[in-house]
């Protein structure tokens, strides 16, 4: 499991990562201080989970949560000093999917962590779930990596959800407008050009000729269909 976290406060970062590795030994913990960075780290990265300081000094809480939820649905956690209950309900309603006020007990971080991984995962969060798509390529839907001859790609959350929608309606054809509403949302739906720079920009990284592609295969008009190689 890979976390980021988003934390001006070193002993608050040195607490939250003991308590992560304390429950899961093979967790990745990266943490900045500044908001900015933290939200390109989002989409660099591709965390399974983000905490975030609701009171970082260079951007408002909900201009973080704002500006990550535009491209992605990461599990995301407000570390919040003490606030009034509309305070909460706004960065709920932004886009954060849980929040833990400081000072936090260890057991009620660990435990509110747990709920969310299951909630989100449709019950259980099992760290791996590996699944072949090719001889080369792997996509583990559990920790949303995607691996090509056994190296981690680099995917934004964007590429990560735009082939995960297309690998698991392999051989059916997807529209630009249900990818859009997929991956994008529904605000998104008249936007195909998108589709199609992002189809381009996940071909780059997983086939093996793009000027031929073998697997995200072009249903001119209409959209796109998934299909393994051998």
């Amino acid at each position: 499991m890979n976390v980021l976290i988003i934390e001006d406060n070193q002993q608050v970062v040195k607490d939250l990562a003991f308590c992560l590795q304390v429950r899961y030994p093979d967790v990745t913990v990266i943490a900045v201080a500044e908001g900015q960075q933290g939200i390109e780290l989002v989409e660099t990265e591709s965390p399974d989970l983000v905490l975030a300081d609701s009171s970082l000094p260079n951007i408002a809480i909900l201009d973080l949560v704002r500006e990550i939820r535009q491209f992605s649905d990461v599990a995301l956690i407000v570390l919040s000093d003490e606030q009034s209950d509309l305070e909460k309900a706004k960065e709920l309603e932004m886009g954060a999917d849980e929040y833990i006020i400081k000072p936090f007990s260890p057991i009620e971080f660990l435990a509110k962590i747990r709920a969310l991984l299951r909630r989100i995962h449709g019950g259980s969060f099992q760290p791996q779930r590996l699944v072949t798509i090719s001889n080369e390529l792997a996509i583990d839907f559990a920790t949303r990596e995607v691996f090509l001859s056994g190296k981690r790609l680099n995917l934004t959350p964007i590429e990560y959800h735009l082939l995960s929608e297309l690998v698991k309606n392999e051989g059916k054809v997807l529209t630009h407008g249900t990818l859009l509403e997929k991956v994008w949302g529904s605000e998104y739906v008249d936007d195909a050009g998108a589709v199609k720079k992002y189809v381009h920009r996940l071909r780059s990284k997983i086939e093996p000729d793009v000027s031929n592609p073998q697997m995200i295969i072009t249903e001119r008009g209409i959209g796109y269909r998934f299909t393994k190689i051998a």
